[in-house]
């Protein structure tokens, strides 16, 4: 039994290679999934050093005295910073684990394409990259630009976003029947 296959709330990534545009079809897709009444959360997945904080403020110069972990809480948002003593790649368990999920209605993650758990893979025929589907088990949906004669999955068009958002509440809505 793995965290991510009895996460408490719906899992769904969506995997693909670099420039197809999930951060695009993301933005997209939040708005029409919480025009449903859903609660959503993300986890994005970076291969380069973040850092949201700016030199002087005291979150800052707080944490470059050491501190492991600090929450910095406003009236609008709170950010949770984890420290890391050398670099490392973050497993997605480890980040799920900083979420909230008793408020959350569903879970979308933007990376992490070689971990185990329920995805959605983009694809544009023209970038010319290969299909993940193929080698990833774990895919459950192909959102391409156009039709893939011999795909059992699930078939959307990229760029028919309603029609991916719908097939989102479908699946949180399987999902919680399936939970009870």
């Amino acid at each position: 039994m793995s965290f991510l296959t009895h996460f408490p709330v719906p899992l769904l990534g969506f995997a693909a290679f670099s420039g197809v545009g999930k951060t695009t079809l993301i933005e997209q897709l939040i708005p029409l999934l919480t025009k449903q009444g859903l609660n959503i959360g993300l986890v994005k997945h970076s291969h380069h050093d973040i850092e949201m904080d700016k030199p002087g403020k005291d979150s800052y110069r707080l944490r470059k005295a050491g501190a492991s972990q600090l929450v910095l809480a406003g009236p609008q948002r709170s950010i949770l910073f984890n420290e890391y003593d050398k670099p490392k790649e973050s497993t997605l368990t480890e980040q799920l684990q900083l979420l909230q999920t008793d408020s959350l209605d569903l879970v979308l993650v933007e990376g992490f394409r070689h971990e185990s758990f329920n995805k959605i893979e983009l694809h544009r025929c023209e970038l010319d990259k290969p299909f993940l589907y193929t080698e990833d088990p774990s895919i459950i949906a192909l959102a391409c630009d156009q039709p893939i004669d011999g795909c059992s999955l699930a078939q959307l068009n990229i760029n028919e976003v309603d029609k991916i958002a719908h097939f989102i509440i479908d699946f949180v809505e399987h999902f919680n029947r399936c939970k009870h």
